[in-house]
């Protein structure tokens, strides 16, 4: 049997289903969810995330946390999270750009949240030597100064899709036709969550949910509200989300999100006004990632790497340079959010 076959016949048996609980079993059944599956990162996998591309993202990510840890007086010891971490490439990259602060790896507490076993196997494999703890999600997180980095995490999170017909909202929803899956709209309802964008939308308008974020933006807050601390928020999307964002991506090229379920990642644009709305602490404005890297020195550090390298070495390293920031590539449809303690500065590169 095939997720798919599986799928169809959980509908059979009760209905067409909602689309997070679709993108929750594609992404994460235990026996054919795609992460539990497979390590799906870099060239030899379906995508590669800004990690991949050039070890100048992580550096400057870990340097940033690490000034507001000694902004912050330095408290030790402390959480030093990672939501999603992939390969764990860039925790790898962020650890040994900040080997160099004073004191900053003695206090720090590694920490892994990752859902998947078999990247888990691969994050111990490129983290040796340093001391880990994996989590099973935010809500584990210990109460203490909390320090944390979500690049592209947020995106890969279940959503729900509403289309508005009157004052009401129809939820589009997965069921089955001709032995395919395929979307359908369930009943008109009201939708108390979704009152304030009756402002900004008409009939036949499609919204985007995604409760899991705004559990997880309340479970990190809380902490950097209560006992001190910094996170970057890093993904694409944008202020208010609208329309369908939804996207499969298979062997680096898009695919029907419903045509292969188990078999591509699934993912849809955040919506950084539903996280900052969901924080209990104080968030920057968010700014793309083009400019948050600049602000932090990724050309200068660029030009220092390219001193040592020659032909397509040099080339790779020009082009990684400009696809994490040039805006027709990753600098502007990536966007990047920080979070911090009341009374306290935003992390470097974000802004109040």
């Amino acid at each position: 049997m095939s997720l798919k076959d599986h799928l169809l016949a959980r509908i059979a048996l009760e209905g067409p289903m909602r689309l997070d609980d679709y993108m929750q079993s594609c992404l994460l059944h235990p026996d054919w969810g795609y992460y539990t599956t497979r390590a799906p990162f870099g060239a030899e996998g379906d995508f590669i995330t800004a990690p991949e591309i050039s070890q100048m993202f992580g550096e400057l990510i870990g340097l940033s946390l690490a000034q507001s840890w000694l902004d912050q007086g330095a408290p030790a010891p402390f959480t030093l999270a990672e939501l999603g971490p992939g390969r764990g490439t860039l925790m790898a990259d962020m650890l040994r750009a900040c080997a160099q602060v004073p004191g900053f790896l003695a206090a720090a507490k590694i920490t892994l949240v990752e859902a998947s076993p078999a990247l888990r196997d691969v994050q111990r494999e490129t983290l040796q030597g340093h001391d880990i703890t994996w989590l099973d999600s935010a809500a584990d997180l210990p109460d203490a100064p909390l320090f944390l980095i979500a690049n592209e995490f947020f995106d890969a999170l279940p959503i729900r899709q509403f289309i508005r017909q009157g004052a009401g909202w129809a939820e589009r929803r997965v069921g089955a036709a001709e032995g395919a899956l395929a979307f359908g709209l369930g009943p008109v309802t009201p939708q108390p969550a979704l009152t304030h964008r009756l402002e900004d939308t008409k009939d036949g308008d499609l919204v985007e949910r995604c409760a899991p974020a705004a559990e997880i933006m309340q479970q990190i807050g809380s902490r950097i509200a209560a006992h001190g601390g910094a996170a970057l928020i890093v993904d694409y999307g944008d202020w208010r989300a609208l329309g369908d964002t939804l996207q499969a991506l298979q062997n680096h090229a898009p695919v029907d999100p419903l045509a292969s379920p188990g078999h591509a990642d699934l993912t849809a644009h955040v919506d950084f006004e539903a996280l900052a709305l969901a924080c209990p602490c104080p968030h920057s404005r968010v700014v793309t990632q083009g400019v948050f890297l600049e602000r932090l020195g990724i050309t200068p550090r660029a030009q220092k790497l390219a001193e040592l390298l020659t032909g397509d070495a040099l080339g790779s390293h020009i082009a990684a340079h400009r696809r994490l920031t040039h805006p027709a590539e990753m600098g502007n449809l990536f966007k990047v959010m920080g979070l911090y303690q009341k009374g306290q500065t935003p992390p470097p590169g974000t802004e109040v």
